[in-house]
């Protein structure tokens, strides 16, 4: 049998990846405009906004991603309010919210007695543990996601170049924020238990670098994005079956190890066909590319 399937002979392996499949679907669509918006911060500050919801349900035994999600709508809403009052920039609100955050999840956390249980759990997920229920969850978070980014897709794009053009064509570019800010937040904590608060950004953010190295294309992009983070799911899996490491960060370390391959590929294709021959012959097409076929 393959060395590849064998692991997901058992089915906490099989709901493992099945999971991690959903959030790389999530994570591909939503990290596609964090990348494009230059959200990385926001996204990592997010993740971290959870800790303290998280953190209390553990504490008094509630659902820990009732807790999350509702900590992290706060942090989301508070830098909204911060942003709008103009006081501070967008970067300091985020700072010192994400310091903040996470300062009051661990001093939460530290009155449980599973307290260094927990907080890995907490920062590095388990996908191992992922069961029907969550699988379901993932599901309907992923259907959400699609549903938001292609209702708002033109909103999307229109304000990603220029608010004010937004604006006048009617596309109400402040409640495109307010629903890419929510995609963010769905996409870390419907991913929580997966990778943690800590390693989220990585499916968010590598699988999307990966595949704009090829395309332009938002919606290929998205495709592709995804397409790869499923991939780096099974690749990080199948590693932490054999070599008995963290599910979660081995997917983690898959998923950039991806978006490095990508970039040296791609530049390696660049670099031949500038020295080619046929280049030098055709200037026009010197410089071509997938992304520039498809703009």
């Amino acid at each position: 049998m393959s060395p590849i399937i064998e692991p997901f002979r058992t089915d906490f392996m099989l709901q493992a990846l099945a999971g991690g499949v959903l959030v790389a679907a999530i994570c591909g669509v939503v990290g596609t405009w964090v990348v494009i918006r230059g959200m990385a911060f926001l996204g990592e500050a997010i993740g971290h906004g959870m800790l303290p919801g998280v953190a209390l349900a553990t504490v008094l035994g509630a659902p820990v991603t009732l807790g999350g999600a509702a900590s992290a709508i706060v942090m989301s809403a508070t830098i909204g309010a911060l942003q709008r009052r103009g006081r501070l920039t967008y970067d300091t609100s985020i700072g010192l919210l994400f310091v903040a955050m996470l300062s009051l999840g661990v001093i939460i956390i530290s009155h449980s007695r599973s307290f260094a249980t927990d907080a890995t759990a907490m920062l590095f997920g388990d996908v191992l543990a992922l069961g029907p229920d969550d699988i379901t969850v993932l599901a309907v978070a992923l259907a959400v996601t699609l549903a938001v980014a292609l209702g708002f897709h033109r909103a999307f794009v229109a304000s990603a170049f220029d608010p004010r053009i937004a604006g006048t064509l009617g596309l109400h570019p402040q409640l495109a924020q307010v629903m890419l800010v929510g995609l963010v937040t769905l996409a870390v904590v419907a991913s929580y238990q997966a990778v943690g608060s800590l390693l989220v950004i990585a499916l968010l953010l590598a699988p999307a670098v990966a595949a704009g190295r090829w395309t332009n294309r938002i919606p290929t992009t998205m495709a592709c994005a995804a397409a790869i983070g499923a991939v780096a799911v099974l690749i990080g899996l199948t590693a932490s079956w054999y070599a008995g490491t963290a599910a979660g960060a081995s997917i983690a370390c898959a998923a950039i190890l991806a978006a490095v391959v990508s970039g040296l590929l791609r530049s390696g294709l660049d670099l031949l066909r500038r020295l080619s021959p046929t280049s030098e012959r055709t200037p026009c097409t010197a410089g071509h590319s997938p992304a520039s076929s498809q703009g």
